[in-house]
């Protein structure tokens, strides 16, 4: 019960509130305070004008005098954990917000804010505790619903969660976020076709709108159903033109589908609806270091400045601009300024390839260290993926025997196509270099890391299905093949084809069922020169370049390969033609003029100007982009020499291809 005084000035405040004059009764109230009135009940009133006016901040200081008076009054509590909430204070408010006074409060007003603000605050368990509790007394509440079935996915409560989002669309079929939710909780619990058809579903129900394209983008984009996704994006931004995350996602899906003109349009759009879109920039600027154009890194970075990036950001960029024009010392002080939260991986091999390039190669060791174990975190579990390539490997050495061979019948039916050439070798062994010169005969297509066969060798079956491959379906493989290429290259088909894939080392005995007559370009690299490279170089992170985060798997993985291929000749005797990387950059014509008599190609003299034809080239996809565009450099032959410490544990794997190669042995 209230003394006297308070409830005189309480009467004449509300008088006032009533007549509209909020600021008179602030005044009436805040004497009342200086009168010495009651504590709680004059600073919860203030607190209740001074929210009513806006001042959150105001009435937040009041309310937690007021709450801190009498903690067990449940109207102050609500109204300092709304004020708290609408200031975005989510940590206080959830502690205001504790599980007795969600008790205590009849109306569940209590129980729906700790339960968003525990969800909020990604504190999932209590989340659920709240929102199983609010569900259990007010059962047709779809919104709660829905958000417990939200909050059940991240304790691992899948089917809980697809059990609670079907009552929330139970509860209203029209709701197309409870349905796209529900798609999602499908997906989770493995429910793939359900999560298809539920997203489908809103789509048909809902033609005009980008969410539910965006779900099926992503979707699709966890499937490994790259074009689709891409489709599906596609759409969304359509619908949406100004939403600046989708143009940045379609950057970032058609620079990873080499898609560039698209990739450089989408981050541009970007950045013109979001002009602060740092993410963009970024993009941007590792799309032109891909294509070579370093010219367009200057009036990026001013852009940037103009739009007022992050510092950072900036610093990122002048890295880029700096490591290109050489001044590796003024890069390295630049990448120092870059946060370690902005392209971590991305920023530690910058640093990592900086301090190689300054001879510092203790500290370069290590900064490529930090860059493997960065990628190692991946969510898609590198090393686990790399083992399973080993594996793999390892499992098809044993397969290679006569036996083999002796299950293929027939030739293979008449194409009216030459064989194509296939140039192979490890990655890092000059292969870039060596199809850059290739690229540079106007008879000649040289496809670089195209998909066309390897998608023969999943629709065949890899190597075991090469027992049960008859006439007929080699031509089928050979034919869908040639599809492949065409659907790529509208190059004239009397041009020689050359499929150059590093990794087809592996892929012998595919090839010689297909086209006996093919032949082969092996690049051959030190082997010591060729696993730091890969152990230093930034791939993109596919199953078999997980391989490069540790030097011993990257070891194993040479070893097995080498095995590989050496078995396959030993067994189908492919026409190889060898080229000398160290032998290559030393003396180019005399090494490559060879292989053009190999090849059946007249030698034309211009083809050495590597650097003209990688400049009309455009994108480079490997992780020689860099390079090519450069004059014929000798720094990388012999580097592993000094580092030769720190692979010292793996070269008794690589000293029995040390001496096969005919290179000087290490010991």
């Amino acid at each position: 019960m209230l003394d006297p005084l308070t409830a005189d000035i309480l009467k004449r405040a509300m008088a006032e509130v009533q007549k509209g004059n909020f600021g008179q009764a602030k005044i009436i109230a805040q004497d009342g305070l200086l009168q010495s009135g009651d504590l709680v009940a004059l600073n919860a009133f203030l607190g209740m004008v001074f929210a009513h006016d806006g001042d959150l901040k105001t009435a937040s200081g009041h309310l937690q005098i007021a709450h801190q008076g009498q903690p067990g009054d449940g109207k102050i509590a609500l109204n300092l954990v709304s004020a708290l909430v609408e200031l975005g204070e989510f940590r206080a408010a959830f502690d205001i917000a504790s599980w007795d006074q969600l008790l205590a409060d009849p109306t569940l007003r209590m129980a729906r804010y700790r339960a968003f603000l525990a969800q909020s605050l990604e504190l999932f368990p209590e989340a659920v505790q709240a929102y199983q509790y609010i569900v259990a007394r007010a059962e047709d509440d779809f919104e709660s619903w829905n958000n417990l079935g939200n909050a059940l996915q991240p304790v691992g409560d899948y089917l809980g969660s697809v059990q609670a989002l079907e009552r929330a669309v139970a509860l209203d079929p029209k709701s197309a976020p409870s349905r796209l939710n529900l798609a999602a909780a499908y997906f989770a619990a493995d429910r793939q076709a359900d999560a298809e058809t539920a997203i489908r579903g809103v789509i048909a129900d809902y033609p005009g709108t980008a969410p539910p394209f965006y779900e099926l983008y992503l979707f699709c984009k966890r499937a490994d159903r790259t074009d689709e996704a891409i489709y599906a994006l596609e759409q969304a931004a359509g619908l949406d033109p100004d939403n600046a995350d989708f143009q940045l996602k379609l950057g970032v899906e058609y620079g990873n589908a080499l898609r560039t003109e698209e990739a450089e349009k989408a981050y541009l759009k970007a950045i013109a609806i979001h002009a602060g879109l740092a993410e963009a920039y970024l993009g941007l600027a590792i799309q032109y270091e891909h294509m070579n154009r370093e010219s367009e890194f200057s009036p990026l970075i001013v852009r940037a400045e103009k739009n007022g990036l992050d510092v950072g950001v900036l610093a990122f960029l002048r890295a880029l601009e700096l490591r290109r024009t050489g001044a590796f010392l003024e890069a390295l002080d630049a990448i120092a300024h870059v946060p370690e939260t902005l392209e971590p991986e991305r920023t530690a091999h910058i640093r990592a390839t900086l301090l190689d390039r300054l001879g510092r190669s203790d500290e370069a060791f290590e900064a490529f260290e930090t860059t493997a174990k960065l990628h190692q975190m991946d969510p898609s579990d590198p090393l686990s993926r790399a083992r399973a390539i080993r594996d793999q490997l390892r499992s098809e050495i044993g397969l290679l025997t006569p036996e083999l061979a002796s299950t293929w019948t027939g030739p293979t039916a008449s194409i009216d196509r030459p064989d194509p050439v296939f140039l192979v070798g490890f990655p890092r062994s000059g292969t870039t270099l060596l199809d850059t010169i290739l690229m540079g005969h106007p008879h000649t297509t040289v496809l670089e890391e195209k998909p066309a066969l390897n998608r023969v060798d999943h629709l065949i079956g890899g190597l075991l299905g090469l027992r049960s491959l008859g006439p007929d379906e080699v031509t089928k493989a050979v034919q869908h093949y040639f599809a492949e290429v065409d659907a790529v290259t509208d190059d004239p088909k009397t041009n020689l084809l050359i499929d150059k894939s590093p990794l087809f080392l592996q892929k012998v005995p595919l090839i010689q069922r297909l086209f006996p007559k093919a032949r082969f370009i092996l690049a051959l690299r030190h082997p010591c020169d060729v696993l730091l490279s890969c152990f230093m170089s930034n791939f993109r992170l596919n199953s078999a370049m997980a391989n490069f985060l540790r030097l011993e798997d990257a070891a194993e993985y040479y070893d097995l390969t080498f095995r590989h291929w050496q078995k396959s000749c030993q067994l189908f005797s492919p026409n190889v033609h060898v080229i000398s990387y160290e032998r290559m950059v030393e003396d180019m014509e005399s090494e490559v003029r060879p292989l053009f008599q190999f090849l059946d190609l007249e030698w034309r003299p211009d083809v050495l100007d590597h650097q003209r034809t990688a400049k009309a080239r455009g994108l480079i996809t490997t992780a020689s982009y860099s390079q090519v565009t450069e004059p014929i450099y000798r720094r990388a032959s012999g580097r592993w020499l000094r580092y030769r410490d720190k692979i010292a544990p793996v070269l008794p794997i690589l000293q029995p291809w040390i001496d096969e190669f005919g290179y000087e042995s290490t010991t």
